[in-house]
């Protein structure tokens, strides 16, 4: 592939995928009535995944595209866990019945800013609404800085089994730049303590594209960070979207690399795992080889959500906490974003569900072929078509993209078989966005390809 071919598409704003239709297509006006009827409506016994967003952290990293709050005080997180316990509730009652979960995520923000007894009540409230066992995979993510020896403990003792950590880099010229100073030692204590304590899977998130980011520096991190040998790796681009997160405006754009230098980045962090003995798994993850991740993807078990790949293959996500969105049977469910809104909200709702997305048309089946392509790299259209009722070779000629894509050496077609080789998959997103019937009917703003 051509480094003009790379630089076309890699520039090019499109959305991650980790769902379909994409967050910016949810519509305002979902009735709690409504949401409470889609829950009663749950196949009996049918396993669920759980996320909790907690949206709080003690300072503003400058990259960061999450909605979280800053806070440094404990009583406004206090405020919320009360109101998030009352969400919890309400949807147990709606649902009338324990159902087993398979996957529970606590996202952030800095959900590890809990007190250890917040922590440990909330997931005895979790366990009153949906069945918690050894099967389940429970995972929160965390920040290092913040992470003192006493929650620790309490993760342990409360089922957390999997840990993700924000590393980012550990370039202290990044580190500046993003404002994030984060040292080794603190990364290195918060890993030893925690597989001290019993949680036996750890993550280490890390970002390329960052400014004054280098492949040099980046090398550098991933170098330090083998030295812990979590059990997988994130490796996300930074999305600089200035428009909807302000606080990014304090990076200088001048600083941030191109989209061929955010590609080498990419590419280079890859060679050093890969190198390392880490399987590159879909678009950012990298894990061991017996890791379960890695396991699945082998399998073509492989699937996407909200946290990334995953082996989370759950038909339904409970989503509880501000901005946390929802995936049922019937479609997706979003929550009020704003902190008081969604407090104000429970309080008076038991719900504080706002946006919606009824599934409708062949959403189902385009998500999925945008699912496998984001996964495996290839698709068997006839195969998927054939299994949602519809036509392959309607579908193919719809994605007006694709001859240009083969074209371009981003996709191979082969009847009703497409597949991304190998060194157009950091480009990936290209192509599941031929079978993105959404794409450009909305003005929301998207990060790079690559």
């Amino acid at each position: 592939m051509t480094p003009e071919t790379i630089s076309r598409y890699a520039d090019r704003a499109l959305p991650r995928y980790t769902s379909y239709p994409t967050a910016p297509h949810f519509a305002p006006g979902m009735d709690p009535q409504l949401y409470g009827e889609w829950l009663a409506a749950l196949p009996q016994g049918e396993p669920v995944s759980v996320y909790l967003h907690v949206p709080f952290c003690r300072s503003m990293c400058w990259y960061c595209g999450c909605h979280t709050t800053i806070t440094a005080r404990d009583a406004p997180i206090a405020r919320y866990l009360d109101a998030l316990h009352a969400e919890i509730a309400w949807a147990g009652a709606r649902i009338g019945r324990v159902l087993p979960a398979r996957h529970i995520h606590f996202g952030g923000g800095t959900p590890s800013l809990m007190h250890p007894d917040q922590f440990l009540a909330l997931m005895e409230r979790l366990r009153a609404t949906v069945g918690i066992d050894a099967a389940t995979e429970v995972a929160m993510e965390l920040d290092p800085r913040t992470l003192e020896p006493e929650m620790i403990a309490a993760l342990g003792k409360g089922g957390i089994t999997r840990a993700s950590l924000g590393v980012q880099s550990f370039d202290p010229v990044v580190q500046r730049a993003i404002n994030r100073i984060q040292s080794y030692e603190q990364t290195a204590a918060a890993t030893r303590g925690l597989r001290a304590a019993g949680v036996a899977g750890v993550n280490f998130d890390l970002i390329y594209g960052l400014p004054l980011q280098t492949i040099d520096s980046c090398a550098d991190t991933v170098a330090r960070a083998l030295e812990l040998r979590p059990d997988r790796f994130a490796v996300f681009g930074y999305a600089h979207v200035p428009s909807f997160k302000i606080h990014q405006r304090k990076i200088d754009e001048a600083t941030l690399p191109s989209g061929p230098e955010r590609h080498a980045q990419a590419e280079a962090i890859a060679g050093l795992l890969e190198g390392a003995g880490y399987v590159r798994i879909g678009l950012d993850h990298y894990a061991l080889p017996e890791d379960e991740l890695a396991q699945a993807a082998a399998a073509g078990k492989l699937h996407r959500n909200f946290q990334g790949y995953t082996t989370d293959g759950c038909a339904t996500l409970l989503g509880f906490g501000a901005s946390s969105i929802g995936r049922l049977p019937q479609g997706y469910v979003q929550n009020a974003v704003l902190i008081g809104d969604y407090q104000k909200r429970v309080a008076g709702h038991g719900t504080a569900s706002t946006k919606v997305c009824a599934f409708q048309g062949e959403d189902r089946l385009r998500a999925s072929i945008i699912e496998r392509i984001m996964c495996d790299y290839r698709v068997d259209l006839a195969d998927l078509c054939g299994r949602h009722g519809s036509d392959a070779t309607r579908m193919l000629a719809g994605a007006a993209e694709i001859p240009a894509l083969v074209a371009d050496g981003l996709v191979t077609l082969e009847g009703g078989l497409i597949e991304v080789p190998h060194d157009a998959r950091p480009l990936v997103r290209a192509v599941a966005a031929a079978f993105d019937e959404y794409l450009g009917q909305t003005n929301a703003r998207h990060s790079r390809a690559v």
